[in-house]
């Protein structure tokens, strides 16, 4: 008999079919009619003739025809949405995929394999395992270390020696020993407890890397999680079922409790969970239909789920490649700005910057060498001012390598800590096998990430900051020799002038998002945990600021090329004309 999980104003309902040859109009009055049944007012609907609908497939959001049959429409198990008319207007409408659905409705299931051990992932790897590239397999070396680890729990279990988390209660509640017979309800009321966080979930990518970096702490061994439960994880993994995860309500110490408690809850079947072929549904449904089961848990297991700096590491990992990528752009972003406003290349000459040899400025030097005016790469603008008595830039331009350098070395130094915390054991207690005990301690505390991330966000910001003031300089005629905000007929079309004003306005929020929250700490758990890292704020807010940043460099990039049309038919170097190919692709000249 098919059956179909339809999802009705933030319920999800499972209404099975006896008849393949009813229609779609068929089964959203089915699942109307039961949501009004299980409502004590009836959900507002004297009847479900009263209600008018559309049904649509949760994959993609598909639109389907009321009159054609469930066989031909629709696959067993699917999962559908009955939007009624009036409520997608309404604040309150609950849809059943996050934001941006148009990104999930072309995922393909990824065909390669990441072995995870532990020890060797990458901040890459991390980012491609959260854009579904690839999915995840243990090496056979991390499987051996995983079951050594479970034999200590197994044994203390028999034993029934007094360990914290595994017998006992948890933070101030642990002298409280916990009868055998409780240990496996333990586990689970720790995980139902502490799934107490806020706010909106993460997105598939972000959960994504969240699960994965959480089966690489496991994979190392010393967590005490059983082969068997680390398996299923890596099935639901694997099948792209992500719990809902709200982004706030992590301290950054005792790791990050609240989010990867919502993640563990998702994997025992409980709370929300979204994969492509779903939406959010019941993790229960989602689970089912996928084939998989939910997790049951052992002793130990729920305290090894939960416990960890995985929601501030992998949002810093993304931080960190964002941030990579965007200071890469803005060395070429502003090589075209200095040719626009026919700029000097003196600046950049080897010999100056040999004269203090920090590492990033050495290397934007050199980028820019490679992107402006040489024997390799000749420019008409340059030549066009090559003889005039311009003898020094603005620092904006001059400086580049100075600013940019300093941030590209900020983010090396970043990901370094990142790269270490992705491939750190920040469990509590730790399992060690080859000493046959457990020992608790401190490793679960956020501070080197938290402070590695605000350090990203203020280093970033920079790059924002000085490209808002390239963009004046491009805007405003007394200081670029071009029209203002460079449009041609001035007062009837108002060009840059606001683009430059929304510049300043990230720039303004970043200042303030750039305060640094590792900073602050609140004693929390009864004062057991009584100083806390605050990393999880750090981590988003260094994500936001790395968004402005790439908004305002964003801006500057469409201006520099406005600028240009100014100087035709003079060209910049071939690399810049490229870049320049490349925008007029997907945005015209405003005249």
């Amino acid at each position: 008999m098919p059956r179909y999980t339809v999802h009705v104003r933030g319920e999800w309902l499972a209404v099975p079919c006896q008849d393949a040859q009813l229609t779609v109009g068929w089964l959203g009055r089915e699942a109307v009619r039961r949501y009004i049944k299980n409502k004590p007012d009836n959900g507002g609907f004297a009847s479900v003739d009263d209600v008018h609908f559309l049904v649509r497939r949760c994959k993609g959001l598909g639109l389907l025809d009321n009159g054609d049959r469930l066989e031909v429409a629709l696959e067993d198990n699917e999962f559908v949405e009955v939007v009624i008319e009036g409520d997608a207007m309404s604040p309150d409408f609950i849809p059943s995929q996050p934001e941006g659905v148009y990104l999930y409705s072309k995922y393909r299931e990824p065909e390669k394999y990441i072995d995870l051990d532990g020890d060797s992932l990458t901040t890459e790897d991390l980012v491609n395992l959260g854009k579904g590239h690839y999915k995840i397999k243990l090496t056979p070396a991390a499987e051996k270390k995983v079951q050594k680890s479970r034999e200590v729990i197994d044994s203390i279990t028999k034993e029934k020696t007094v360990v914290y988390g595994i017998t006992t209660g948890f933070g101030k509640f642990a002298r409280t020993v916990i009868p055998i017979n409780k240990l496996q309800e333990l586990q689970v009321n720790l995980v139902r407890s502490h799934s107490s966080g806020v706010g909106k979930p993460l997105i598939p990518e972000r959960c994504r890397m969240l699960l994965a970096l959480r089966i690489n702490v496991l994979a190392k061994g010393y967590s005490g999680i059983s082969l068997e439960t680390l398996k299923q994880v890596i099935e639901m993994f694997n099948a792209s079922c992500l719990p809902y995860v709200p982004e706030k309500g992590t301290v950054g110490a005792s790791g990050d409790l609240a989010p990867l408690s919502h993640l563990a809850l998702g994997l025992i079947g409980e709370g929300k969970m979204w994969s492509p072929k779903s939406g959010w549904a019941d993790a229960k449904y989602v689970l089912e239909a996928h084939g998989l089961k939910p997790v049951i848990l052992k002793p130990k297991e729920g305290l090894a789920l939960i416990n960890g700096t995985q929601m501030i590491t992998s949002l810093g990992c993304e931080a960190v490649e964002r941030a990579s990528a965007i200071a890469r752009q803005a060395d070429i972003v502003a090589a075209l700005t200095l040719e626009v406003l026919k700029g000097t290349t003196k600046a950049f000459d080897t010999d100056i910057h040999a004269l203090r040899p920090h590492r990033g400025q050495i290397e934007v030097a050199f980028r820019f060498r490679s992107l402006l005016d040489s024997d390799h790469h000749p420019s008409e603008i340059a030549e066009s001012h090559r003889f005039c008595d311009h003898v020094q830039d603005a620092y904006t331009l001059r400086c580049c390598p100075q600013v940019h350098g300093v941030v590209n070395d900020t983010i090396a130094f970043v990901k370094n800590i990142i790269t270490i915390e992705l491939n750190s054991a920040t469990d509590n207690p730790m399992v060690f096998a080859n000493r046959g005990e457990t020992i608790s301690g401190g490793n679960f505390h956020g501070e080197y990430p938290a402070k590695a991330l605000d350090y990203l966000a203020i280093g970033i910001h920079e790059l924002a900051a000085i490209s808002e003031r390239r963009i004046e300089r491009l805007c405003n005629p007394s200081l670029s020799e071009l029209p203002a905000f460079l449009v041609a007929e001035g007062g009837l079309n108002s060009g840059f002038m606001i683009a430059h004003c929304t510049a300043a306005a990230l720039v303004s929020e970043n200042k303030a998002l750039c305060h640094p929250s590792s900073v602050d700490s609140l004693s929390t758990s009864a004062a057991t945990e009584d100083h806390v890292s605050m990393g999880g704020w750090a981590a988003r807010k260094a994500l936001r600021v790395i968004e402005h940043v790439e908004q305002v460099l964003a801006i500057e990039l469409l201006a520099a090329c406005q600028g240009i049309e100014f100087l035709r038919p003079l060209k910049t170097t071939t690399p810049l004309e490229k870049v320049y190919d490349l925008v007029r692709s997907v945005v015209r000249f405003g005249k």
